[in-house]
C-alpha cells in the first residue's frame, strides 16, 4: 500500500526538479564560468568600462568592489544576472544600451540583488515550496489510497487534482515570490543611483525597451506564471521615484560616453561583423568612436598596414590610451611583428589604470613569438604577472605552459597545464598533470603545494 505514494513523491520531486535546477543555476557562484560553459568573452578595455560604472553603485550598495566579479557573455540578448558573488553582463545588452546610464541601471538592480540577499533567500523559499509540493502530493495520494480503498472514482480523482495542484502551487509560490525580488532590487537600484548622483531614467528606458518588444510580438503573457513583473508594471512602479529625483535630468560625462561609444562598435566590429559596425559610425560621422571603430574593421577585414596608420592616429590623439596600444599590438602581432608588438603592448600594460590581468598576457606571447631564450624568460614573467591579477584566465595557462616547455622547465609546463585545466572545469586532466608536475617538483615548494590543492580538490557536490 506505500508504494503508491512512495512513487508519487518521487514524480513530485521531479515536476518540482526542474524549477529547482534552473535557480540552483542562477545562485551557484563558486563555480568558474568556463566550468559552466558560460560563452565568456575576455576584453581588457570592455571590462575596465564596466567595472567602472560599476564601482560606485557597489559602493552605495555597501559591496566590496573587489569581491564582485563582473563577467561578460557572448549572448546577443539584452540581459544580466547574478551567480554567487558574480555579475554576469551579455554583450547584447552593451551593444544595445546607447548611454552608460542604461548600464548603470542594469549594474545597480543586480547590486540590489547582491546586497539584498536574494540569491540565499531564493533557496529558503524553494525548500519551503519544495516541502508544500510533497505535503499537497501525500495529501493527494491519501486520497487516491482512500479511493481505491472505497472504490469511490471521484475521491480518487479529486486526490490526483490535489497532487497535481501542489505542485502548480509550489511552482507559482515559487514565481511570486521571484517578482517579488525583482521589485525590491529595482527599488534598490534607485537608491544606489540616488546616492551616486545619477538618473534612474536609464531603468525607465530598458524596461520600455522590454515592453515594445513585448508588445511587437504579441505574445500573450500570463503574469502568474514569469519570474519577473511585466515591464509596464516594473515602470509604473519607478516612474514617480526617478522623476523625484533631484537627479532625473542628469546626463553621463562627455568622456564617459565617449568610452561607451567605442565600446559599443569594438563589439560590433567583433561580434556583428562589419556592416554592424559601420552602422553605428554612421550615428557618428567623424567622432574618435567612429575612427576607433573604422581602425578596428580595417583590423579585422581589411589592409594591415592601413589598420596601422588608423591606429597611429588614434594613439597621437590619445597618447595615454592603454587600449589603442593594444589595438597596435594586435595589428603589429597579425602583421608577423612580434618585437615591435612587444613594445606596444609594453606601452599598453604601462598605461592601463584597471591593471589587467589579460594585457600582460598578450605581451608574453608576443615576447614568446620574439622566441629567444631571453624573451621567453621575459614572457614567462609577465604572464605570470597577468595570472596574479586574472586567476582564471585559462589561455593564459597555455602560453605559460608553452613557454615553460620552450624552455625546458617541464614541471612549470605540467603544473601550468593543470591549472588551465583546473580554472576550465576539467578536473581530472588537471589532476592527472598536476600530479605529473609533483613528481618532478621539490616537497613543500609553492608549486608542489598547489599541485596537492588540485590533487586534493573535489568539485562541491561530488567526492574526490
Amino acid at each position: 500500500m506505500l508504494s503508491r505514494p512512495r512513487s508519487m513523491i518521487a514524480r513530485a520531486a521531479r515536476v518540482f526538479a526542474t524549477l529547482w535546477l534552473a535557480a540552483m543555476v542562477a545562485v551557484a557562484g563558486s563555480v568558474n564560468a568556463f566550468a559552466q560553459n558560460v560563452p565568456v568573452v575576455r576584453d581588457a578595455e570592455i571590462e575596465a568600462l564596466v567595472r567602472d560604472y560599476a564601482r560606485p553603485i557597489f559602493k552605495a550598495a555597501g559591496l566590496s568592489n573587489d569581491a564582485i566579479d563582473i563577467v561578460l557573455v557572448n549572448d546577443q540578448s539584452f540581459n544580466a544576472f547574478v551567480a554567487g558573488r558574480r555579475l554576469f553582463i551579455n554583450t547584447g545588452a552593451l551593444m544595445e544600451a546607447e548611454t552608460p546610464n542604461e548600464i548603470i541601471g542594469v549594474i545597480a538592480h543586480e547590486a540590489g540583488h547582491i546586497a539584498g540577499g536574494h540569491q540565499q533567500k531564493l533557496r529558503e523559499q524553494l525548500e519551503r515550496a519544495k516541502t508544500m509540493a510533497i505535503i499537497a502530493t501525500l495529501l493527494g495520494a491519501g486520497a487516491i489510497v482512500a479511493g481505491a480503498t472505497t472504490n469511490s472514482r471521484g475521491l480518487a480523482g479529486a486526490g490526483m487534482g490535489v497532487a497535481a495542484g501542489g505542485g502548480e502551487m509550489a511552482q507559482r509560490s515559487i514565481l511570486a515570490y521571484q517578482r517579488t525580488e525583482e521589485m525590491t532590487a529595482d527599488r534598490s537600484a534607485i537608491t544606489y543611483l540616488n546616492a551616486t548622483g545619477q538618473s534612474g531614467m536609464g531603468m525607465l528606458k530598458t524596461f520600455g525597451r522590454f515592453q515594445s518588444a513585448l508588445s511587437l510580438s504579441g505574445a500573450q503573457v500570463d503574469p502568474y506564471r514569469i519570474s519577473h513583473p511585466m515591464p509596464q508594471e516594473r515602470i509604473a512602479n519607478l516612474e514617480v521615484l526617478v522623476k523625484q529625483s533631484p537627479y532625473v535630468d542628469k546626463v553621463d560625462p562627455p568622456a564617459l560616453q565617449q568610452r561607451h561609444d567605442m565600446m559599443r562598435i569594438k563589439i560590433a566590429a567583433y561580434m556583428g561583423g562589419q556592416a554592424a559596425a559601420s552602422r553605428l559610425m554612421r550615428k557618428n560621422p567623424g567622432s574618435l568612436a567612429s575612427q576607433y571603430g573604422l581602425a578596428q574593421t580595417t583590423y579585422l577585414y581589411g589592409n594591415l598596414a592601413a589598420a596601422l596608420s588608423k591606429t597611429n592616429a588614434l594613439i597621437k590623439a590619445q597618447p595615454k590610451n592603454a587600449y589603442f596600444q593594444e589595438l597596435r599590438g594586435d595589428i603589429l602581432m597579425k602583421a608577423n611583428k612580434p618585437k615591435d608588438a612587444s613594445e606596444a603592448y609594453a606601452k599598453a600594460v604601462s598605461l592601463d589604470p584597471a591593471r589587467s590581468g589579460l594585457l600582460p598576457v598578450s605581451y608574453g606571447q608576443a615576447l614568446m613569438a620574439i622566441g629567444t631564450p631571453d624573451s621567453l624568460e621575459k614572457a614567462v614573467v609577465q604572464i605570470n604577472k597577468g595570472l596574479a591579477r586574472d586567476r582564471e584566465n585559462v589561455a593564459g595557462y597555455r602560453y605559460l605552459a608553452q613557454a615553460n616547455g620552450e624552455l625546458g622547465k617541464i614541471p612549470a609546463a605540467d603544473l601550468a597545464t593543470a591549472e588551465g585545466h583546473f580554472y576550465s572545469g576539467d578536473y581530472r586532466n588537471a589532476k592527472i598533470f598536476a600530479m605529473r608536475a609533483q613528481q618532478k617538483l621539490k616537497r613543500g615548494e609553492p608549486g608542489w603545494l598547489r599541485a596537492q590543492d588540485i590533487i586534493n580538490y573535489a568539485p562541491p557536490g561530488k567526492k574526490k
